[in-house]
């Protein structure tokens, strides 16, 4: 009796989770739609300003990421199916290779942030200021929508690592991945909210 109460618990918490990770998810969308929103009406108020700042980010750069993040959502993804197979081990070593890609794009993003930074543009600088406004909604949405962004990986890196202690310690197992399924979940979205960013400030030029 207290052994199918117990089982039932858990059940019970585990739908809640997925339950709570999907309304979070949805409203990360929600919000991150609004952003889009406000940036595609800013640049069709100021296509010509927007069209010459975006040749300033790295193209490259922007590919290198998006192929990172795509293979992390693989690698998250994959390792889900190994805990469901009982494979601990390939779980661990796709969810370490998940966190050094999500660190690769960090490193990334911090070099671009950094050269930005080194020729004048951030929010309010003096050189923005002399080219314009358009100029200047460009690169305040840029760095603060690339920025949200790349805190939700470092959330989501946190996450991960909680995971992969907790499978490590046995305490994800393959009638128990919830936490796991639900880190993946998150993960998606972040990779999901970066296939949009990408297009928006790299590529419509």
């Amino acid at each position: 009796m207290s052994e199918t109460l117990s089982h039932h618990d858990v059940h019970r918490d585990d739908e809640a989770s997925k339950l709570g990770i999907w309304l979070f998810i949805f409203t990360e969308l929600l919000f991150f739609g609004g952003l889009f929103v406000t940036y595609a009406v800013y640049r069709h108020a100021n296509v010509q300003a927007f069209h010459l700042a975006a040749q300033e980010l790295d193209v490259a750069v922007g590919t290198i990421n998006t192929v990172i993040l795509l293979i992390s959502s693989m690698t998250i993804a994959m390792a889900t199916t190994s805990i469901q197979k009982k494979d601990k081990r390939t779980t661990l070593i796709l969810i370490w290779i998940t966190l050094l890609l999500a660190l690769a794009f960090m490193v990334n993003k911090y070099f671009e942030w950094s050269g930005k930074i080194g020729h004048g543009i951030w929010p309010g600088s003096p050189l923005l200021e002399d080219l314009g406004r358009g100029d200047t909604l460009f690169f305040g949405l840029y760095f603060f929508m690339t920025g949200l962004h790349a805190l939700h990986i470092v959330i989501g890196m946190v996450l991960l690592a909680v995971v992969l202690v907790r499978v490590q310690k046995g305490r994800i197992t393959f009638d128990n991945f919830q936490l796991l399924e639900n880190g993946g979940l998150y993960w998606h979205l972040v990779d999901l909210i970066w296939i949009f960013l990408f297009p928006l400030f790299y590529l419509i030029a």
